[in-house]
């Protein structure tokens, strides 16, 4: 090591001593169901937080109608064959016996997932609620719930092969990467 002289930073510090520390013993916390319930509810509300998908009252559909909703600029044939069930199903969510809270969430958390997914093509299935009380709830949330979606470019109930009226097929918008592929591939 050189010495102090030929070095102007030991020459400026060389004699600093580091500050004596005091030692503290930090406890482990004691794990208790407290905490562990705690921190579920802190989990709950920060997904409550971000899930914009409004869980008051909504417009009602029968169980048997058919759904359907197209973006404005959506292509005919696009939404047509979406109608007729031509396109892959990249992911299915199912919300048979979940409350409006459970599904209201589930379907939250599968869009959010299937986007990060690059996912193009989904199928819910929401059940046609014959028998609920009011009937067609879920499906009635699930209609009301996908045209808040800013992703979501349309939703057609499925063919009777996904579920009919019991279920959805819903399009995602394409995402950057895709539409760049879609260009570079087409020009």
């Amino acid at each position: 090591m050189k010495n102090s002289d030929d070095n102007p930073f030991l020459e400026e510090f060389g004699d600093i001593e580091p500050l004596k520390q005091d030692k503290i013993a930090l406890k482990k916390p004691q794990a208790s169901s407290e905490n562990s319930e705690t921190r579920r509810n802190a989990a709950e509300r920060f997904y409550r937080d971000f899930n914009y998908l409004v869980d008051s009252p909504v417009p009602s559909v029968e169980p048997e109608q058919v759904l359907e909703y197209k973006l404005d600029g959506l292509q005919t044939g696009v939404f047509k064959k979406l109608r007729q069930g031509k396109y892959t199903i990249d992911a299915h969510l199912d919300l048979h016996r979940h409350t409006v809270a459970e599904a209201r969430s589930a379907l939250y958390q599968f869009i959010q997932k299937s986007i990060k997914l690059d996912c193009r093509l989904l199928l819910v299935t929401h059940g046609k609620g014959i028998r609920s009380n009011p009937p067609a709830r879920i499906k009635s949330y699930v209609n009301y719930w996908l045209k808040q979606v800013p992703e979501v470019m349309a939703f057609h109930s499925a063919q009777k092969a996904h579920g009919g009226t019991g279920s959805v097929y819903v399009l995602l918008k394409k995402s950057a990467e895709k539409r760049l592929e879609n260009k570079e591939k087409f020009s």
